[in-house]
């Protein structure tokens, strides 16, 4: 009897904490997120302006893996802080920790007789769980002439690694902000890269 009503007091707690989660945003049309990623140049400078998305990421801390002029890709990664992540709340954190503590506890109560029953068929009972770990914001561009500007396409995605380097989760990016913010740092990098400066 204690042990149901134990279970019962975790699946309330967690179910409680559960209540408290925002609800989601309404999607973004394909459109609508190719228009954030998007930015033309006045110059016609292909390569000045790859190298300027190229300063920009690595400004940004990014690790620039690849690079092809003659098609205009550039790929990049970080490593980024869980808590700074998009997406991230303490909020959603707790929720998550309160679901997982209850069915861990609900594991360890009902799999009490189970792990008897194993021991003596020689199998050991032993499950780690997984969990969220390395966050890695992934990035690629596009940079193509176009008339007489150059225009520049960049695509952020989040991948989050478990502890057992398993992806637990890939998302893309798609808020205006962070667009914003990264297009701010690459229209200064044009400029500095159009006065020779860098």
């Amino acid at each position: 009897m204690k042990k149901t009503g134990l279970i019962l007091l975790f699946i309330i707690l967690a179910l409680g904490a559960c209540a408290n989660a925002p609800e989601p945003k309404p999607q973004k049309t394909q459109l609508e997120i190719r228009e954030l990623q998007t930015r033309s140049y006045d110059t016609k400078d292909v390569k000045m302006v790859m190298k300027a998305v190229m300063h920009a990421l690595q400004d940004n801390n990014f690790i620039v893996q690849q690079a092809d002029v003659d098609l205009g890709l550039l790929t990049a990664q970080k490593e980024v802080d869980l808590e700074s992540s998009e997406g991230f709340s303490w909020g959603k954190a707790l929720a998550i920790g309160a679901v997982v503590v209850a069915v861990g506890a609900a594991i360890v109560i009902l799999g009490k007789g189970d792990r008897s029953n194993s021991n003596r068929s020689g199998s050991s009972y032993r499950h780690e769980p997984s969990f969220k770990k390395s966050p890695i914001t992934e990035a690629s561009a596009n940079i193509s002439e176009f008339g007489d500007q150059t225009r520049v396409r960049l695509n952020f995605r989040l991948k989050i690694l478990d502890n057992k380097g398993g992806t637990a989760e890939v998302k893309q990016i798609d808020d205006p902000k962070f667009y914003q913010n990264f297009f701010s740092t690459l229209d200064k990098a044009v400029f500095l890269a159009k006065e020779n400066l860098q």
